[in-house]
């Protein structure tokens, strides 16, 4: 590439000027194909990520991560702190899926599915265009003197934001707590959950602050997945890329010139009119080849194509593409990494898919009370233990009793013989058992408890039942 043999660019983030300084980028608003079908994506996911929380399947919250209660709800199925394995295997999953997915398709995710771009480019960036206009009015509004219009259109868009931060928080918070809690708390009024408004501001401070000011930073900064992007990629992933072949030509790229032959002039296609940096809201040059800031937004191949339509030149000088594709002519191809992980993602699917029809809706655990031993009642050996019952289906369980299965005994609950387990709830308690010295092999026996509600059996249990040594 003749234009771009220097390399300095490497040396510093487009964000950051000579001096170290912040350099504030003001995007061109994008139009075009690529950009509808953005909006149109992320419309959709905009309604997915407001309406989940607040939907229920069989009762259960579509979703949910309540970290403090260690409760999380995916697709409408309760994992509860026993099921904190099926929990982490589907973590796996989903960063096996990112990494496959970025392997082809490189940073696409950041473009077109990661709420951050779509909470900055089709929410708050839309309403900034609204309220202070396009790139160049934006940069004139900002060197203007602190006057009544810059006043009302800042006001205007600070009070704005806020407003989206503060909706934002409380979704957030539905999905934190559980919309039903949520609910509760706006019913009741602030001043009931005072601990829980406070929790609601700083949320509402985090999302303010970093979309009024730290904006692409979380991009190019905070956000591991950018670093993670450059060991996945490799000259095979499909990139938003500048087709620097063509554009570049022999002699570098250069401005239309009036009855010039391009060719016979040795220049590429690109006419460097700069919009396609003008246009990319994390300020890079894409000319500059693939960079740790560009989150594959499409918005330079829209308004390229644009260009390239009004000066007569065909479209895709900046397109999806891989280097290899550029460079070598060569299509997409499915290689040997891409099937290793695909392989380990169909496994873990496997795995998941199996674990959750294994699952229990109800878990049942009865140990013996720590630093107690067995109790002579005449003829029979008696132990204490403690027993933790947790409902994890969205009904009541209003009977709840146990049998001894094996070997044949009493059992004696302290308290209610039958009790309720509330839904999505807990019951605990102590129990005895009681069983005759003679059905005992050994000083140690595996006995099988049952819980039943009502007459259906929901549950089985082992545990050790201890009793006096025996000799043959």
């Amino acid at each position: 590439m003749s234009n771009i043999q220097e390399e300095e660019f490497r040396d510093r983030i487009g964000t950051i000027d000579q001096e170290g300084k912040r350099s504030w980028v003001y995007p061109k608003k994008p139009s075009g194909k690529l950009y509808r079908y953005r909006k149109l994506v992320s419309y959709f996911l905009l309604l997915f990520l407001f309406a989940a929380p607040f939907v229920k399947i069989n009762g259960n919250q579509f979703l949910m991560f309540n970290v403090l209660e260690r409760r999380f709800n995916i697709f409408g199925f309760p994992f509860w702190p026993q099921d904190f394995h099926l929990f982490v295997i589907s973590m796996i999953i989903g960063v096996i899926f990112v990494a496959l997915f970025t392997v082809a398709f490189g940073r696409i995710f950041c473009g077109w599915i990661c709420p951050q771009t779509i909470f900055m480019e089709m929410v708050f960036r839309r309403i900034e265009y609204w309220i202070e206009g396009d790139r160049n009015a934006q940069i004139k509004l900002e060197k203007q003197k602190w006057n009544a219009e810059k006043i009302r259109k800042k006001s205007l868009k600070w009070f704005v934001f806020f407003v989206i931060s503060f909706l934002i928080a409380n979704v957030f918070l539905a999905y934190l707590t559980g919309s039903d809690k949520l609910i509760q708390m706006i019913t009741e009024g602030p001043g009931q959950h005072v601990s829980t408004l406070i929790a609601l501001l700083i949320f509402t401070g985090v999302f303010y602050f970093i979309y009024i000011w730290f904006r692409e930073q979380v991009c190019i900064i905070a956000c591991p997945y950018g670093r993670l992007q450059g060991v996945l990629l490799d000259d095979k992933s499909i990139i938003v890329a500048y087709d620097h072949k063509r554009g570049e030509g022999e002699n570098g790229r250069g401005k239309i010139v009036k009855n010039e032959n391009r060719a016979v002039a040795g220049k590429g296609d690109c006419i460097d009119c700069k919009l396609c940096v003008h246009v990319c809201p994390t300020g890079i040059d894409i000319r500059n080849g693939t960079q740790l800031e560009c989150i594959n937004c499409t918005a330079c191949i829209d308004e390229c194509n644009t260009v390239m339509n009004r000066v007569g030149f065909q479209e895709g000088l900046i397109r999806y593409a891989s280097e290899d594709e550029i460079t070598k002519k060569e299509k997409f191809v499915f290689t040997t990494r891409m099937k290793g992980y695909t392989a380990v993602l169909f496994i873990l699917m496997g795995i998941f898919t199996g674990m959750m029809f294994l699952r229990n809706d109800v878990e049942a655990t009865v140990l013996r009370l720590p630093g107690q031993l067995y109790e002579h009642k005449g003829e029979n050996i008696s132990n204490v233990f403690t027993y933790k019952i947790i409902n994890k289906t969205t009904k009541d369980f209003n009977d709840v009793h146990f049998k001894l299965k094996s070997p044949k005994g009493e059992i004696k609950v302290v308290g209610a013989s039958h009790f309720t387990v509330p839904k999505a709830g807990t019951a605990q308690g102590t129990l005895f058992v009681e069983i005759n010295e003679a059905l005992l092999k050994s000083d140690k026996t595996k006995i099988r408890l049952e819980v039943y509600d009502g007459d259906r059996l929901i549950e089985t249990e082992s545990t050790n039942f201890l009793g006096p040594r025996t000799f043959n």
